[in-house]
Order: structure tokens, then C-alpha cells, then sequence
């Protein structure tokens, strides 16, 4: 990787760490500045928070129209089943596929193209199908409600299927952990190790890893400062709350598995895959980089760009292109 640009980046930490800020960041630089000074191309970003998101608003129309909850235990608690974090690995998995291959949906409905996307990534992991039960008319009820926010979400990646990947960086954001005082090392399907195992073999055969360094207390705290009554929706303003961040987010596993790792500086992955009846193993050692942000170095980019400092920008641009580096030499 040392003489190419970096084709994946997982940017994986834990919640309000500064991972969208720092994907606002980089979506902001120049062609030229991506290149010679973080050895990566223009970005296309995937991101699973969408998804958490969309899963709130059905369970929210669900239960007015007095169904139950189809994934959450409640509108301010984690998930019914746990394996609800590989579900979403699937969907980024799809949501790369389509990425790579240019291809674009065009469903009479955005919102019951989504329903079925879930179904099909609870059917992968082993889940009952989130949907699979629900009277049509309730269904079609919660499409109705849904539609908008689902047509803009799949009009966006759309349009992103259709640029040239050629010379550019997959930016792949993803929050993932476990519970507070948790002993590593942790029980899948929570956690870092558990993501890898899920991530397609494609994704993995690309990718570069950037954690961002913060405490899970800091992580806590930045989570809180940055939430927004209408915030839920976007990726910036969005809060966790706080059973969550305490029982999935009280920690996570990254700099353990970099200990762990055969090869310094790397996260070791072994895989299994299964082709028509044919198994083979693979180990993949993704370069991993720590980008150290226990000194809040990107809470600045969440506003209006006329509104940065430039020591902000120099102290964001400067750790950014340490991390970076480092995974270009790997």
C-alpha cells in the first residue's frame, strides 16, 4: 500500500468520537490535497447509522398503530437481539456491492424496498424476519409514513453508484462496542472482532482501518453535547441514548485486537467462506491506525465552515495526516 492510494477505509470507533466529522472533513478537501497528503482518493461514504435510524421511525409507526416493536425493546433502548449488529453489516455489505457494480434501484416503493432489505439481512444472520409478520396494511401505513425519507436516502446512494470509482476512497463508518466493565474477549456479535467477521471478503481485501482514540466517558459526553431535538435524523447531530452507550458502547475491542495481530500495525482477520458446498480459509491483515482524539480535535467541523479556526483546521489536518500516512506505509 505504500505507493497506492488507500481503496477502503473502515472508520470505525465509538459514538461521537468524531468519525462524521471527520468524514465532513475529508469530503471537503481538494482532489490534489487527498492525494499527496492522505494518500486517498476523493471519497464515496456507506454508512449503517441510516439504518439504526429507519429501524426507530418503523418501530415508532408500528406501535401507533398499536403493533409491537419490531426492533428495539423500546424508543430509548438497545435492540431486542443483539445479532441486529451483524444484520446491519449486511446491509453495508449490499450497500457496498452496489457501490462497486454502479448499480441503482428503482422500486415503486423506497420504504418497502427497505422492509424487504431488512428482512433479507435478518434471513442472513439467523433472525426472524423484522417484518415478516406485520398485516400488509399495516405495512403499506408505515411505507406511507416513511416514503420521503426513504426515497431521499435511496436517491443518495444511487447517485453515488453512479461516479467513477476509479482513484477514489470507500469511507465505510461504523459504531461498535460493548458493555461498560466488559472483559475482552467480547462475545460476538458485539464488538469489533465480531464486525470483521461479518464485513464481506471484498471489503476486507481493500481495506485500511482509522480508529479514532477517545474514552468511552469522553465518548459519552460528546454523544450528549452534540444531540439535537431534530438531530436524529443526521449524522451529526444524532444522540445515542444513554442505556445504550452504557451497555453497547461501555467499551470496545479495537486496540485489543491490534495487540492481538500477527503483524504490527494491522487488525488479523481469519475467515472462513463457503462457495457452493466448498470451503476455504483466508486471513486478511487490515493496517490499522489510531487517529488520536482524546484532545477534541473535531468538534469544530460540525459547524458552518465560515465559522473554523485555522489552528482547528491545522491541528484536524495534522493528526489526520499522521493517521493516514501511517496506513499508507503499512
Amino acid at each position: 500500500m505504500a505507493t497506492e492510494l488507500i481503496e477502503t477505509l473502515l472508520l470505525f470507533s465509538l459514538p461521537a468520537s468524531g468519525k462524521s466529522e471527520l468524514r465532513k472533513y475529508l469530503a471537503g478537501l481538494t482532489k490534489d490535497q487527498c492525494r499527496s497528503e492522505f494518500h486517498i482518493g476523493e471519497t464515496l461514504q456507506l454508512d449503517d447509522y441510516p439504518y439504526v435510524h429507519f429501524m426507530h421511525r418503523i418501530d415508532d409507526e408500528l406501535t401507533k398503530l398499536g403493533w409491537r416493536a419490531a426492533f428495539y425493546k423500546g424508543p430509548s433502548r438497545p435492540f431486542q437481539d443483539e445479532w441486529e449488529w451483524a444484520a446491519l453489516i449486511e446491509l453495508l455489505n449490499e450497500d457496498y456491492a452496489d457501490l462497486m457494480a454502479g448499480r441503482q434501484h428503482a422500486p415503486p416503493s423506497a420504504a418497502q424496498l427497505l422492509f424487504d432489505r431488512l428482512d433479507a439481512a435478518h434471513a442472513k444472520v439467523g433472525l426472524p424476519e423484522s417484518l415478516g409478520d406485520v398485516p400488509y396494511k399495516l405495512r403499506r401505513k408505515v411505507a406511507e409514513a416513511l416514503e420521503a425519507e426513504c426515497k431521499a436516502d435511496l436517491e443518495a446512494r444511487n447517485r453515488q453508484a453512479t461516479q467513477d470509482k476509479r482513484g477514489r476512497t470507500v469511507v465505510i463508518e461504523a459504531a461498535r462496542g460493548g458493555p461498560n466493565g466488559a472483559a475482552f474477549p467480547l462475545t460476538p456479535p458485539v464488538g469489533y472482532a465480531a464486525a470483521f467477521q461479518q464485513l464481506s471478503e471484498g471489503i476486507l481485501e481493500k481495506a485500511a482501518v482509522l480508529y479514532i482514540q477517545v474514552e468511552p466517558a469522553e465518548s459519552r459526553r460528546k454523544n450528549i453535547e452534540r444531540g439535537r431535538p431534530d438531530g436524529q435524523g443526521s449524522i451529526l447531530h444524532h444522540s445515542v441514548p444513554m442505556e445504550v452507550m452504557l451497555s453497547q458502547y461501555g467499551c470496545d475491542d479495537m486496540a485489543y485486537l491490534a495487540k492481538l495481530s500477527s503483524r504490527p500495525n494491522s487488525i488479523s482477520v481469519e475467515r472462513l467462506f463457503e462457495e457452493k458446498g466448498v470451503y476455504r480459509t483466508r486471513t486478511f491483515h487490515l493496517p490499522v491506525a489510531m487517529f488520536d482524539n482524546r484532545k477534541d480535535l473535531t468538534t469544530f467541523v460540525r459547524e458552518d465552515r465560515a465559522k473554523w479556526k485555522q489552528p482547528d483546521v491545522d491541528a484536524i489536518h495534522g493528526e489526520l495526516k499522521k493517521a493516514l500516512t501511517t496506513l499508507a506505509g503499512s
